[in-house]
């Protein structure tokens, strides 16, 4: 049965994501959700694939994309078992077998409508697993961004029982990915400070939260928001007929990397942005600025710098000889703000900002073209009839 992918459903199926709070049974200095977390194992997998390129190995984006979304739906299902926990229990084939089949099942009692062909390759990734360089790369990079998020803990939970043995357990898999010659696991000492640097530049937009100055529940961040943004072009892309292996490549990544600049200018609002024509170019100037002096030293190919600066510093505008549907970017980023106004005022958390924004948000995809070109009158129509 052909089905959409793109569904008010879906959506908030990984929207839901970041009510998720990793390490919760420990000190946290900051807030780490499972949507963060997914963010930025994404863009850490971007890299990684990047170096395997590098070396002359051949990766297939379309995988690699599709098996992280598999893997973040498989991830929301069973987020309230502890990893360690995780791991125990699936070294028996029958308890793997039955967590697996409990995953599928919350699946699809959740988003009953999409597409039966992703709903059967879901379904075969994580019953019958897969074992690509692809996933190898996104295994990697799991635990590279499981390390960040112990590396901020680590200091204010000496005290914590057996936090050795996690450090050392994490660590141990970072190392074990090593025999899979991953070439940005053997990168030279330089080399390797600049891709560490380039985790941490990106773990700085799980600090930044969206909406700062309103009250919001639940609270996302500019990471979360990039992934989310990702994810929703992604299943667009795949509810469109005859797109690309590249097009998908792009459009993912546009919609990762769009707002890595604020990593480097805060957010700045709206109708700050657009007050004036001097300074949304004084504002686009000093972007590609501190993009070049910050980010551009980081990579690791001449390659990179153009694909990458495109993505984050013109992800919703056409540029020559990049196929990509940059207007559904910006139509996803929109439907992400308007989702993350919406379920807040569904929450019971409100404010006339909010209330505002959804109005105004709502108002542009219904009839812009943009928002015509990912069916958002009948997502947020759909929305509006969910028991949240």
């Amino acid at each position: 049965m052909m089905g959409k992918h793109l569904t008010a459903a879906m959506l908030y199926y990984m929207f839901d994501s970041a009510n998720m709070h990793r390490w919760n049974d420990h000190y946290r200095t900051i807030d780490l959700t499972e949507l963060d977390k997914q963010a930025h194992k994404a863009a850490i997998a971007w890299y990684l694939g990047k170096c395997e390129e590098r070396a002359g190995r051949p990766v297939d984006w379309r995988i690699l994309i599709e098996h992280q979304l598999f893997a973040f739906i498989h991830r929301i299902a069973i987020t309230d078992l502890k990893p360690p926990v995780y791991y125990e229990l699936i070294k028996k084939e029958d308890n793997r077998r039955a967590i697996n089949e409990y995953a599928y099942s919350v699946f699809q009692d959740r988003v009953p409508q999409m597409d039966e062909g992703f709903r059967e390759r879901f379904r075969q990734y994580i019953c019958e697993g897969s074992s690509l360089r692809e996933d190898y790369i996104l295994g990697a990079a799991h635990y590279l961004a499981t390390r960040y998020e112990f590396e901020l803990i680590k200091d204010v939970n000496s005290s914590v029982i057996d936090i050795e043995e996690t450090r050392d357990e994490i660590e141990g898999q970072v190392e074990s990915h090593r025999e899979h010659d991953l070439a940005g696991l053997v990168l030279s000492p330089e080399e390797d400070r600049k891709f560490q640097d380039f985790i941490k530049l990106v773990g700085q937009l799980r600090c930044q939260q969206r909406w700062a100055r309103t009250p919001r529940e639940p609270k996302t961040t500019v990471l979360g928001h990039c992934i989310f943004v990702a994810n929703s072009v992604f299943l667009n892309d795949l509810d469109r007929e005859g797109v690309g292996d590249r097009e998908i490549y792009n459009d993912f990544y546009s919609g990762l990397f769009h707002d890595l600049p604020e990593v480097l200018t805060k957010d700045v609002i709206t109708p700050v942005k657009t007050s004036s024509q001097d300074l949304t170019d004084s504002l686009g100037d000093i972007e590609v600025m501190m993009f070049n002096k910050k980010v551009i030293p980081l990579l690791l190919d001449g390659h990179w710098v153009g694909e990458l600066g495109n993505m984050a510093l013109r992800p919703f505008e056409p540029v020559k000889g990049m196929e990509r549907d940059y207007e559904a970017v910006k139509a996803c980023d929109l439907m992400a703000a308007w989702i993350e106004a919406y379920v807040s005022i569904q929450y019971g958390v409100s404010s006339k900002i909010l209330r505002d924004a959804k109005v105004q948000t709502g108002y542009k995809l219904m009839t812009d073209r943009k928002g015509i070109r990912i069916g958002a009158s009948q997502i947020l129509a759909d929305f509006e009839k969910m028991t949240i």
